[in-house]
């Protein structure tokens, strides 16, 4: 499911056509994380945005601790957040969710699943087509294939998802060409 580096630096661009007068974008994630917004494309993709990144941390995800981060980021509000895609944050998804809202922060998020609870956009890989990829791995290795010799897979096709029930909550307005790129328009 990892669809490399270079896919923050596409969240990141795309959440500038939703908010082109954005200087600073904010990535919430998780103390210990092995994803990295100083990667090299995302850096690169907020400086050629002129976009900012700073990084908020977690030091674990509980309740408490993302009110005290959101506490925290007010004061020097961003104008953007982008969501990490760390697995222990999506239990927390309608949390999270809920606290960018009442941030009225315009959020990229790391999978639908957000979406479906209310999040502005999701930018991700597509889940079926993993998803057959994985059958036809399990098909092979069940007919005698070594795990080994299997090639390893990388996603290449991507979903949009833009949710423009959120857009008004926040008093968006989408631009047409960014609408008529995504791939799913919530209503």
């Amino acid at each position: 499911m990892n669809a490399g580096d270079e896919i923050w630096g596409k969240r990141l661009q795309i959440l500038k056509e939703a908010v082109p007068s954005a200087r600073k974008a904010a990535f919430l994630d998780v103390r210990g994380s092995s994803l990295r917004i100083d990667g090299s494309d995302f850096r690169e993709a907020g400086r050629q945005l002129e976009i900012s990144l700073i990084r908020i941390m977690l030091q674990e995800p509980t309740p408490a601790e993302f009110q005290r981060v959101f506490a925290e980021i007010a004061p020097n509000r961003p104008d953007l957040m982008i969501v990490s895609s760390i697995g222990t944050l999506v239990p927390y998804r309608q949390l999270i969710v809920d606290l960018v809202e009442k941030s009225r922060l315009p959020a990229m998020y790391p999978w639908r699943d957000y979406i479906d609870v209310g999040g502005l956009m999701a930018y991700a890989s597509d889940i079926g087509e993993i998803g057959r990829r994985l059958a036809d791995d399990v098909h092979q290795i069940v007919n005698g294939a070594t795990p080994g010799d299997i090639p390893i897979y990388q996603p290449t096709k991507f979903e949009l998802v833009i949710n423009l029930n959120a857009a008004k909550a926040l008093g968006l307005t989408i631009p047409p060409a960014l609408l008529g790129t995504a791939d799913e328009v919530i209503e």
